[in-house]
Protein backbone atom coordinates (compact mmCIF):
# COMPACT_ATOMS: atom_id res chain seq x y z
CA UNK A 1 0.00 0.00 0.00
CA UNK A 2 1.46 3.47 -0.93
CA UNK A 3 1.47 6.68 0.82
CA UNK A 4 -0.53 9.47 -1.00
CA UNK A 5 1.22 11.67 0.95
CA UNK A 6 5.18 11.07 -0.79
CA UNK A 7 5.88 11.06 -5.00
CA UNK A 8 5.92 7.40 -5.77
CA UNK A 9 9.47 7.39 -6.66
CA UNK A 10 10.27 8.85 -3.53
CA UNK A 11 8.36 5.83 -1.71
CA UNK A 12 10.27 3.44 -3.83
CA UNK A 13 13.64 5.03 -3.11
CA UNK A 14 12.68 4.44 0.47
CA UNK A 15 11.81 0.73 0.22
CA UNK A 16 14.98 -0.02 -1.90
CA UNK A 17 16.90 1.92 0.83
CA UNK A 18 15.36 -0.22 3.16
CA UNK A 19 15.87 -3.72 1.09
CA UNK A 20 19.29 -2.82 0.88
CA UNK A 21 19.92 -2.72 4.58
CA UNK A 22 17.79 -5.58 5.40
CA UNK A 23 19.20 -7.48 2.79
CA UNK A 24 22.88 -6.54 4.47
CA UNK A 25 24.36 -6.18 1.30
CA UNK A 26 28.01 -5.46 0.80
CA UNK A 27 29.48 -2.11 -0.76
CA UNK A 28 29.80 -2.32 -4.33
CA UNK A 29 26.75 -4.86 -4.78
CA UNK A 30 24.88 -4.27 -7.95
CA UNK A 31 21.16 -3.96 -7.19
CA UNK A 32 18.85 -5.75 -9.34
CA UNK A 33 18.11 -4.48 -12.99
CA UNK A 34 15.39 -1.49 -13.83
CA UNK A 35 13.10 -4.68 -14.78
CA UNK A 36 13.31 -6.94 -12.28
CA UNK A 37 13.38 -3.61 -9.66
CA UNK A 38 9.93 -2.68 -11.55
CA UNK A 39 8.35 -6.27 -11.26
CA UNK A 40 9.18 -6.89 -7.42
CA UNK A 41 7.44 -3.46 -6.46
CA UNK A 42 4.61 -3.27 -9.01
CA UNK A 43 5.32 0.31 -11.11
CA UNK A 44 6.63 1.40 -13.64
CA UNK A 45 10.36 1.25 -14.93
CA UNK A 46 9.99 5.56 -15.47
CA UNK A 47 9.13 5.11 -11.53
CA UNK A 48 12.56 2.77 -10.69
CA UNK A 49 14.28 5.08 -12.90
CA UNK A 50 13.36 8.55 -11.03
CA UNK A 51 13.94 6.68 -7.82
CA UNK A 52 17.29 5.61 -8.75
CA UNK A 53 18.40 8.99 -10.07
CA UNK A 54 17.34 10.43 -5.88
CA UNK A 55 19.64 7.29 -4.45
CA UNK A 56 22.28 8.23 -6.69
CA UNK A 57 22.32 11.63 -5.93
CA UNK A 58 22.11 10.59 -2.02
CA UNK A 59 25.37 8.84 -2.74
CA UNK A 60 23.29 5.88 -1.61
CA UNK A 61 24.31 4.26 -5.47
CA UNK A 62 26.33 4.85 -8.23
CA UNK A 63 25.84 4.26 -11.81
CA UNK A 64 28.87 2.52 -13.89
CA UNK A 65 28.09 3.31 -17.43
CA UNK A 66 27.49 -0.34 -19.61
CA UNK A 67 27.96 -2.07 -16.54
CA UNK A 68 24.64 -1.42 -13.86
CA UNK A 69 24.07 0.53 -10.68
CA UNK A 70 26.35 -0.59 -7.62
CA UNK A 71 25.96 -0.03 -3.86
CA UNK A 72 28.06 2.94 -2.61
CA UNK A 73 31.28 2.03 -0.75
CA UNK A 74 31.47 4.01 2.60
CA UNK A 75 33.76 7.17 1.95
CA UNK A 76 37.64 7.72 3.18
CA UNK A 77 37.09 10.89 5.24
CA UNK A 78 40.26 12.36 4.12
CA UNK A 79 41.97 15.26 6.99
CA UNK A 80 42.84 17.49 4.48
CA UNK A 81 45.10 19.37 7.59
CA UNK A 82 47.18 15.99 7.97
CA UNK A 83 49.92 15.49 5.86
CA UNK A 84 50.34 11.95 5.28
CA UNK A 85 51.25 9.81 2.76
CA UNK A 86 49.05 7.62 1.32
CA UNK A 87 49.86 4.56 2.19
CA UNK A 88 50.22 5.47 5.58
CA UNK A 89 46.68 6.90 5.45
CA UNK A 90 44.99 3.40 3.78
CA UNK A 91 47.37 1.48 6.66
CA UNK A 92 46.34 3.01 9.13
CA UNK A 93 42.49 2.63 8.13
CA UNK A 94 43.28 -1.15 7.40
CA UNK A 95 43.09 -1.38 3.68
CA UNK A 96 45.61 -2.78 1.67
CA UNK A 97 47.30 0.05 -0.47
CA UNK A 98 48.96 -0.44 -3.48
CA UNK A 99 50.42 1.64 -6.78
CA UNK A 100 49.64 1.09 -10.56
CA UNK A 101 52.62 2.92 -12.47
CA UNK A 102 51.15 3.79 -15.36
CA UNK A 103 53.49 6.57 -16.55
CA UNK A 104 57.29 6.95 -15.59
CA UNK A 105 59.93 8.65 -17.36
CA UNK A 106 62.98 11.23 -17.18
CA UNK A 107 61.83 14.58 -18.77
CA UNK A 108 62.07 18.39 -18.85
CA UNK A 109 59.80 20.03 -16.83
CA UNK A 110 56.61 21.59 -18.61
CA UNK A 111 56.28 25.54 -17.15
CA UNK A 112 53.74 24.88 -14.27
CA UNK A 113 56.02 22.11 -12.86
CA UNK A 114 59.53 24.51 -12.95
CA UNK A 115 57.61 27.79 -11.54
CA UNK A 116 55.78 25.25 -8.56
CA UNK A 117 59.18 23.48 -8.45
CA UNK A 118 61.51 27.09 -8.75
CA UNK A 119 63.98 25.08 -10.98
CA UNK A 120 65.20 26.16 -14.67
CA UNK A 121 64.29 24.85 -17.83
CA UNK A 122 67.57 23.39 -17.90
CA UNK A 123 66.76 20.41 -15.05
CA UNK A 124 65.42 17.32 -15.40
CA UNK A 125 61.97 15.58 -13.32
CA UNK A 126 60.60 12.19 -13.05
CA UNK A 127 57.44 12.05 -13.98
CA UNK A 128 55.30 9.58 -12.41
CA UNK A 129 51.24 8.61 -13.10
CA UNK A 130 50.18 6.61 -10.31
CA UNK A 131 46.43 5.21 -9.85
CA UNK A 132 46.38 4.60 -6.28
CA UNK A 133 44.30 1.74 -4.97
CA UNK A 134 42.71 0.31 -1.85
CA UNK A 135 41.74 -3.83 -1.43
CA UNK A 136 42.78 -3.47 -5.06
CA UNK A 137 39.91 -0.47 -5.93
CA UNK A 138 41.24 2.69 -7.18
CA UNK A 139 40.89 5.70 -5.42
CA UNK A 140 43.31 8.21 -6.93
CA UNK A 141 45.15 9.26 -9.87
CA UNK A 142 48.06 11.34 -9.28
CA UNK A 143 50.60 12.96 -11.39
CA UNK A 144 53.86 13.44 -9.83
CA UNK A 145 57.32 15.76 -10.89
CA UNK A 146 59.90 14.88 -9.19
CA UNK A 147 63.72 16.97 -9.18
CA UNK A 148 66.50 14.17 -10.29
CA UNK A 149 68.84 16.34 -8.78
CA UNK A 150 67.09 15.45 -5.56
CA UNK A 151 66.24 11.97 -5.98
CA UNK A 152 68.79 10.25 -8.46
CA UNK A 153 68.05 7.10 -8.08
CA UNK A 154 64.36 7.02 -8.05
CA UNK A 155 62.67 4.86 -9.96
CA UNK A 156 59.71 2.58 -10.19
CA UNK A 157 59.93 0.18 -7.55
CA UNK A 158 60.13 2.96 -5.51
CA UNK A 159 57.30 4.34 -6.39
CA UNK A 160 55.40 0.81 -6.83
CA UNK A 161 55.51 1.03 -3.19
CA UNK A 162 55.80 4.08 -1.00
CA UNK A 163 57.43 7.19 -2.22
CA UNK A 164 57.21 9.02 1.13
CA UNK A 165 58.87 6.39 2.96
CA UNK A 166 61.70 6.25 0.54
CA UNK A 167 62.14 10.17 0.89
CA UNK A 168 62.33 9.89 4.96
CA UNK A 169 64.34 6.92 4.04
CA UNK A 170 67.43 9.75 2.43
CA UNK A 171 67.04 11.57 5.40
CA UNK A 172 64.96 14.17 4.35
CA UNK A 173 62.28 16.02 6.73
CA UNK A 174 58.82 15.95 5.21
CA UNK A 175 57.54 19.64 6.14
CA UNK A 176 54.25 20.69 4.36
CA UNK A 177 52.09 20.43 1.51
CA UNK A 178 50.81 23.92 -0.24
CA UNK A 179 47.12 23.03 -2.24
CA UNK A 180 43.83 24.03 -3.76
CA UNK A 181 41.29 21.83 -3.73
CA UNK A 182 38.70 22.63 -6.98
CA UNK A 183 36.03 20.58 -8.67
CA UNK A 184 36.56 19.22 -11.86
CA UNK A 185 34.87 16.94 -14.77
CA UNK A 186 36.92 13.61 -15.40
CA UNK A 187 39.10 13.57 -18.73
CA UNK A 188 37.69 10.14 -20.96
CA UNK A 189 40.83 8.15 -18.63
CA UNK A 190 39.64 8.99 -15.71
CA UNK A 191 36.19 7.75 -16.72
CA UNK A 192 37.99 4.84 -17.28
CA UNK A 193 40.42 4.18 -14.27
CA UNK A 194 37.72 5.10 -11.75
CA UNK A 195 34.61 3.17 -13.59
CA UNK A 196 32.68 6.44 -13.62
CA UNK A 197 29.97 8.16 -15.92
CA UNK A 198 30.57 11.82 -16.78
CA UNK A 199 28.22 13.17 -14.84
CA UNK A 200 30.15 12.82 -12.05
CA UNK A 201 32.51 15.42 -11.28
CA UNK A 202 35.52 14.86 -8.86
CA UNK A 203 37.71 16.49 -6.59
CA UNK A 204 40.90 17.57 -7.59
CA UNK A 205 44.40 18.96 -6.06
CA UNK A 206 47.05 20.63 -7.40
CA UNK A 207 49.81 20.85 -5.06
CA UNK A 208 53.64 21.28 -3.95
CA UNK A 209 55.52 19.73 -0.96
CA UNK A 210 58.75 21.34 0.82
CA UNK A 211 61.21 19.81 2.77
CA UNK A 212 61.88 21.46 6.47
CA UNK A 213 64.67 24.01 5.25
CA UNK A 214 61.90 25.20 2.87
CA UNK A 215 62.87 23.21 -0.50
CA UNK A 216 60.15 22.13 -2.86
CA UNK A 217 60.80 18.33 -3.41
CA UNK A 218 57.36 18.10 -5.45
CA UNK A 219 54.77 19.18 -7.48
CA UNK A 220 51.31 16.91 -7.82
CA UNK A 221 48.12 16.61 -9.39
CA UNK A 222 45.48 14.61 -7.85
CA UNK A 223 42.41 13.46 -8.79
CA UNK A 224 40.35 12.11 -6.01
CA UNK A 225 37.38 9.12 -7.34
CA UNK A 226 33.95 11.28 -6.09
CA UNK A 227 32.49 8.34 -4.52
CA UNK A 228 34.87 6.81 -2.62
CA UNK A 229 36.36 10.48 -0.90
CA UNK A 230 35.00 12.66 1.68
CA UNK A 231 36.89 15.04 3.24
CA UNK A 232 36.96 16.12 6.79
CA UNK A 233 37.68 19.59 8.36
CA UNK A 234 38.10 20.63 12.00
CA UNK A 235 37.67 24.03 13.43
CA UNK A 236 38.10 25.71 16.74
CA UNK A 237 37.88 28.82 18.00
Amino acid sequence: MWNGSLPLYKQIANNIKDDIANARLSDGDAIPSEIKLAETYGVSRVTIREAIKQLVEEGILYRIQGSGTYISHEKIEHDILKLQGFTEEMSSLDNNPSNEILEFQLMTPPEDARDQLKIGAEKKVYYVKRLRLADFEPLILEESYLPVELFPDLSIDVMERSKYEYISSKGYNIDRRYGELIPKMPSNEMLHHFNINTGDPLLFMQAFSTFSDGTVFEYSKIYFHPHKYSFKVVSSR
